[in-house]
This record gives C-alpha cells, structure tokens and sequence, in this order.
C-alpha cells in the first residue's frame, strides 16, 4: 500500500503530538481526537494529490488545530452535557484563541491561520469570522471534514458515537453548504480507508497504514 509521508522530523512531531494530547487530556470526551484528526488529515493530503511541504503544514495545523481550547473555562469545555448559547458562544472563540497563540511564533503564520479557519463553511456560515471560501486556506477546508468525521464518530456525554453509515451521510448531506465539494467527494470515494480506525478498531494499524509511527 502507498503512504502518506509527512516530513516533519521525528522530534518536531512528537514535540507537536504531545502539546496535541495534553489539550484533549482537558476535555474526557475527546481523547486522542487531535492525533485522529491529523492522521485522517494526512490521508486527504494524498489522496488530494498535495506536496510533501503542503502535508507538513496541514498535518501540524490538524495536531494543533484545538489549541485555543487551552483558553475555554473548563466548566464550558467539561461541561457533562450540550452546551447553551451563552456556552455556545464562548465555545467559538476556541479558533481566534488558537490562531492568536501560534500567530506569535516564527513559522507557525500559515498553521495560525488554518486553525483561524477550521470552523469556517464552504457557504460562508461558519465561524468565527463566517469568512467567504476565497479566504479560507485550503488546510482548513480539509480539516473542518475530518474534524467532523471524527466529532460524529466519537462518543460524547450527551449522546453515543454515531453509526459510520450515519457519519457518511451527514457529509454528504453537507456538500455544498458545510463542506467544499472536491475535498468532501475525496473522503467518501477513500471512505473505508479514510474511516478504517474507526470500523476496526485498531489505531495500532491504522497508524502503521500511514506510516506516521517510527
């Protein structure tokens, strides 16, 4: 099988993976799902046909892309159930926050403003900015459908993880509004792939199948 080669070095990325796991350890909902997100972020970048340079920078932002959540009140980010508009509200700043952090390290510009914008829609209703697709950088648009498949995936305090053939419907619903309609079709025509941990079970494998473990 062909894989997805991220450059970044050994101690960069793991550097980048352990910021990743110790913002999802906050949350007892969302384990791991920074290094699931930038896994399945790896695979689009192959499959859409991206360089080398392009993957490394997608597959950081994807790490990193919750880490404004550091500046969300854990009664929000905690909070055992949905959350109301007040919560909602305060929720949404999580991007700018994140973008805000990153923007101040040399390097990490283009990554800041991917994570500005993973919350962003292809029809311009997203948020924080409910920015138009011209200003949306394109690591954003592949990450808001990963981010996606794996927030329906995963179990929450409010409700079970949903059904895989439930996952692929809602995005596939969402084309065209949600979700850019190249990179949406990319990950339902690579699905059983793109979606593999989740039906096995097996991230051990998974992880070995895109060749990110040393």
């Amino acid at each position: 099988m062909e894989h997805c080669h991220c450059e970044e070095t050994y101690e960069a990325h793991q550097l980048v993976e352990c910021i990743a796991n110790a913002l999802d350890a906050r949350d007892p909902y969302t384990g791991n799902h920074s290094r699931r997100v930038s896994d399945m972020a790896c695979l689009m970048c192959r499959y859409l046909g991206l360089s080398a340079e392009e993957t490394q920078t997608i597959h950081i932002a994807a790490h990193l892309h919750d880490i404004g959540k550091i500046g969300i009140p854990d009664a929000v980010l905690r909070k055992p159930g949905r959350l109301d508009d007040r919560e909602w509200a305060i929720m949404k700043d999580h991007p700018k926050i994140g973008a805000e952090i990153l923007c101040q390290a040399d390097g990490f510009q283009e990554i800041a403003q991917i994570i500005l914008h993973h919350h962003e829609r292809y029809d311009g209703k997203g948020y924080p900015n409910n920015a138009e697709l011209e200003y949306i950088p394109l690591g954003a648009r592949i990450i808001a459908v990963c981010d996606s498949i794996d927030a329906m995936a995963s179990a929450r305090a409010y409700r079970k993880a949903l059904p895989m053939d439930t996952c692929r419907t809602e995005i596939e619903k969402n084309i065209g509004t949600m979700y850019e309609p190249r990179i949406a079709m990319t990950a339902l025509a690579h699905w059983e792939e793109l979606t593999r941990f989740y039906t096995e079970e097996n991230e051990k494998a998974y992880r070995t199948m895109i060749d990110l473990t040393p």
